[in-house]
């Protein structure tokens, strides 16, 4: 709400903690007041003010308001960061993505004897046995101690098995040694790479999507009952299967990898169409609802940036970074467009000019 400007600086003399002033910081950021940001990320702790955020956000205002030296050095702070705001410190010091050099494949020995980890190979036996939530907890846990080459096989082992999250989550903790083909799988990329095609969406960003909704587990259910690759909710499932006329659906075959993604990217089309084409706004609606990711919206256009550090939903905020600067690594993994991060969080217009649908 703009009135929260004026609301806190009626409370300028009270102490606020982190949280809040991070609040401020993003009413700042939506009515265009950069002091205002500036100063409510100096009143931060050391801590806060330390938070890639933060930086980021500090550093954007000082550019803003003529000091680019010492911009520049907060951006230069996080700028090496495969992450959102690292890629976005990056874009502003103008250094173009580049993939860190792949490590070397694991050799036979490192694969053996990741393979004889006791702690693996109790998890491999659970997933085997659908008992995903012991299997990781055995994965995880297994993993303590690894340094990057044991980390690179472990999660060659998982990929070999096709256990996609594990493999995502045990090639994310390397430090020196990298391998991104790991970080950034395409599981089933044909079948999506043919839906997009088919639905005219960016397949980079179709995956990034299923990569933070499921990691590519294609039986993965939510606590609120999303099911499936893309993660669709039952009431979803029966309205995209209404309007494409499936013929005896049940939410029961939406974990069905073809179907899911079938199902799945006709949705993302019609949320996309719905919200003028703006990606950002259909990754919020994605997550959080069609009606939520337009009421958002200001009265003014904004960034695509400040509208996304403005979700007042954390998971939907912290989802939508993700998937965003997931479409960017694919991209860089898979080959493809090679619009930058900023260039893909775009411009979003104002709420006045999206018209209502019926998509839930």
């Amino acid at each position: 709400m703009p009135e929260a400007v004026d609301w806190f600086a009626a409370a300028d003399d009270t102490a606020l903690n982190d949280d809040q002033l991070g609040w401020r910081v993003r009413i700042a950021l939506r009515t265009g007041s950069w002091s205002e940001v500036r100063t409510a990320v100096e009143r931060m702790t050391p801590r806060g003010r330390s938070e890639p955020t933060w930086i980021y956000w500090q550093a954007l205002a000082l550019k803003a308001l003529g000091n680019t030296e010492d911009a520049n050095g907060l951006f230069a702070l996080i700028a090496g960061d495969a992450n959102y705001y690292g890629r976005l410190a990056s874009e502003e010091l103008g250094l173009a993505l580049q993939l860190p050099p792949k490590a070397p494949a694991p050799t036979s020995e490192e694969l053996e004897q990741a393979a004889s980890v006791p702690g693996l190979q109790r998890a491999l036996a659970l997933f085997a046995l659908g008992m995903r939530i012991e299997g990781v907890r055995e994965w995880n846990w297994a993993l303590r101690g690894m340094d990057d080459r044991q980390l690179l096989a472990a999660a060659e082992l998982a990929f070999d098995n096709e256990i996609w999250d594990r493999a995502i989550f045990t090639a994310d903790r390397t430090f020196s040694l990298h391998d991104f083909s790991l970080r950034y799988p395409a599981p089933h990329r044909e079948i999506f790479s043919e839906q997009a095609r088919a639905r005219s969406l960016d397949v980079s960003w179709v995956l990034g999507l299923v990569r933070q909704e499921s990691r590519f587990i294609a039986a993965a259910r939510s606590s609120a009952g999303a099911a499936g690759l893309m993660q669709l909710m039952p009431s979803t499932a029966r309205w995209v299967a209404r309007k494409l006329g499936l013929k005896n659906f049940s939410p029961a075959k939406v974990t069905s990898i073809d179907l899911n993604a079938t199902m799945g990217t006709y949705y993302l089309r019609r949320v996309l169409d719905d919200l003028d084409g703006q990606p950002v706004l259909a990754a919020a609606a994605y997550n959080a609802g069609p009606g939520r990711a337009r009421a958002w919206l200001d009265a003014n256009p904004m960034e695509g940036a400040i509208y996304v550090e403005s979700i007042p939903f954390g998971e939907t905020r912290d989802y939508v970074k993700k998937v965003m600067t997931n479409a960017l690594y694919y991209t860089a993994v898979l080959g493809g467009s090679k619009l930058s991060l900023k260039e893909r969080l775009g411009l979003v217009g104002r709420r006045s000019t999206l018209a209502l649908s019926d998509t839930p």
